[in-house]
């Protein structure tokens, strides 16, 4: 098997260290004393294993273990792309977090936070090394250290809006319980300054480089409206980096095209023979009930919104104010037995690449058969559709397919935290926001990424004849305003993107979640016809904008850490 750059949790084991600088000249056993690690190959160790906590894979973390991985699927079934999937009552905490009944108690809020301050930790640790050793250019390892709490600490932003921030003097003295005042901006856009002025421009799979830390903190700086920072970093990356469109969009989701051109920064998974310890843990659960596989467990399942989002005009192009007033033609209610016909209407050739519909070759398995894929009961609220991005290609199951503790899937599958694809569309963005819009560079980025679209190869019907539906895609002629361009560029990232753990972040930070999320809670009982779907859910209020800080995180601070508004 292929090996990663990022460790197995049992490294991650060899590579616990000490607080204290106390130490006895034997180390216990699977340690290694700070005198030991002064030197090139013990930073080394320890930046792969702050690597290594981007999969969430920790000893002693603390809350859902699923919640804790980097691909945030969880935090999609908050929106209007993703059901938590499976039947209602698997895993009663996240049905609470998709039908927003959130207690502060909740193991996934946990999960996420213990994992991201564990990856935090680990960065402070190695600079906290490098500080130590006296001889040595540590330059480019201090740089992708800072890049990693940068990110860290980002995910922490995007997810509680008001975390603590530790330093390394906080971890050197043991003082982890710091308050949260408020957000942590500015610590984060410095990591990111320091990453971009000490890493270097080559690239190494699995590792940052000055081009990734340009984008990242591009997307800070979006993050906040910091619209005119945003943009000449993205442009800088975009016209002279070294990363490109693949020229297949499904190349972003299979081993053919793992760490290619588009792929800018991606957690480096791998399936083992035997127990897949580098394999997506965080990832189990969301394969089909069944399926051509017999896989586990039926999570994580399209929403009937999605479908119906890749609808397009007989032009080409979108349905941005009405896609949701006609739904793509799905087999809710209608068992595998009885006869479906797939849509036949004229839709965005990524739908299929993106969401497992009936009737539609799946990965390379051959047709999907519907019902019989689903666990999910026909009184569930997770719907008809499976996913794909995350589920193996046939033909690459031998090396994709790994074996977690209890026999679950450990998939191989990279995930992408960053690919070119999405800095287009972020630099659109900040192209449309800025205080003097340039409509003509977003209608550039965005058309690169729907022209990808349209030259990729489709998928097609069983004897690969034809294509699987009517496909119709085409690039805008025009951005004729800035409300137009800023409404295209928002949906284009939910197309290009679906699936991939961004569009909740995406709501929040445009200010419209409260708004289309409950009008999509309406929409989607309304879809599938199910008196009872809406009454399983809350409504979607401003406090939901931030998820809650941990009550066990606050209990442990000793009441240092405060809870964010409406909890």
């Amino acid at each position: 098997m292929r090996k990663k750059i990022l460790f197995s949790t049992i490294l991650a084991g060899l590579l616990l260290w000490a607080c204290s600088k106390d130490f006895t000249e034997k180390p216990a056993t699977g340690a290694l004393s700070d005198a030991a690690l002064q030197n090139a190959l013990g930073v080394d160790l320890k930046l792969t294993a702050a690597y290594s906590a981007m999969d969430g894979e920790r000893i002693s973390r603390q809350g859902e273990g699923v919640a804790a991985g980097g691909d945030n699927w969880w935090a999609d079934v908050v929106s209007d792309d993703a059901h938590r999937g499976s039947t209602d009552g698997d895993n009663t905490a996240l049905f609470q977090v998709e039908t927003l009944d959130w207690q502060t108690g909740n193991s996934w809020f946990l999960g996420r936070w213990s994992a991201l301050y564990g990856g935090v930790n680990r960065c402070n640790a190695v600079l906290d090394l490098i500080n130590q050793i006296e001889e040595g250019d540590f330059t480019q390892q201090e740089g992708e250290a800072y890049f990693l709490r940068g990110y860290y600490n980002f995910e922490l932003q995007k997810f509680y809006g008001n975390p603590p921030f530790i330093s390394v003097e906080n971890l050197v003295n043991t003082e982890f319980n710091q308050p949260n005042p408020g957000p942590i901006w500015a610590q984060i856009e410095s990591d990111f300054q320091t990453a971009v002025a000490n890493l270097g421009d080559d690239i190494v799979v699995g590792r940052a480089n000055a081009w990734v830390a340009k984008a990242f903190l591009g997307k800070v700086y979006l993050y906040q409206g910091k619209y005119e920072q945003a943009l000449p970093l993205f442009n800088d990356v975009i016209n002279n980096g070294p990363y490109s469109l693949n020229e297949e969009f499904v190349n972003n989701f299979n081993l053919a095209g793992e760490n290619a051109s588009e792929s800018m920064f991606a957690i480096q998974f791998a399936a083992d023979d035997g127990r897949s310890f580098n394999g997506n843990g965080a990832g189990t659960l969301n394969y089909p009930g069944g399926g051509p596989l017999g896989t586990c467990c039926g999570f994580y399942q399209p929403t009937q919104d999605l479908a119906n989002a890749y609808q397009t005009d007989g032009s080409g192009l979108p349905l941005l104010d009405s896609y949701a007033a006609t739904d793509v033609a799905n087999d809710y209610g209608i068992t595998s037995e009885e006869p479906f016909t797939p849509h036949t209407g004229p839709l965005d050739p990524r739908i299929d690449y993106t969401i497992g519909r009936r009737g539609i070759d799946y990965n390379g398995f051959g047709i999907n058969p519907g019902k019989e894929w689903i666990r999910a009961t026909f009184a569930d609220i997770s719907g008809p559709y499976l996913p794909k991005k995350n589920m193996y290609q046939a033909d690459e199951v031998d090396a994709q397919r790994g074996t977690g503790g209890w026999g679950s899937d450990w998939s191989g599958i990279n995930y992408n935290v960053m690919r070119f694809a999405d800095v287009l569309l972020m630099a659109a963005e900040a192209a449309v926001e800025q205080s003097s819009p340039n409509l003509p560079l977003a209608l550039e980025y965005v058309n690169r990424v729907r022209n990808r679209a349209k030259n990729m190869t489709y998928v097609k019907t069983e004897d690969g004849s034809a294509d699987a539906a009517n496909y119709q895609i085409e690039p805008y002629a025009s951005f004729d305003s800035q409300d137009f361009a800023r409404k295209a560029i928002r949906f284009e990232r939910r197309l290009e993107l679906g699936m991939e753990g961004h569009r909740l972040f995406d709501l929040r930070r445009w200010g419209n979640a409260q708004e289309t999320i409950n009008t999509y809670i309406q929409n989607e009982a309304d879809d599938f016809d199910q008196a009872s779907y809406g009454s399983k859910f809350g409504t979607y209020q401003p406090k939901n904008d931030l998820f809650p800080i941990p009550v066990n995180a606050i209990d442990q601070s000793g009441g240092v850490l405060t809870q964010n508004p409406g909890y």
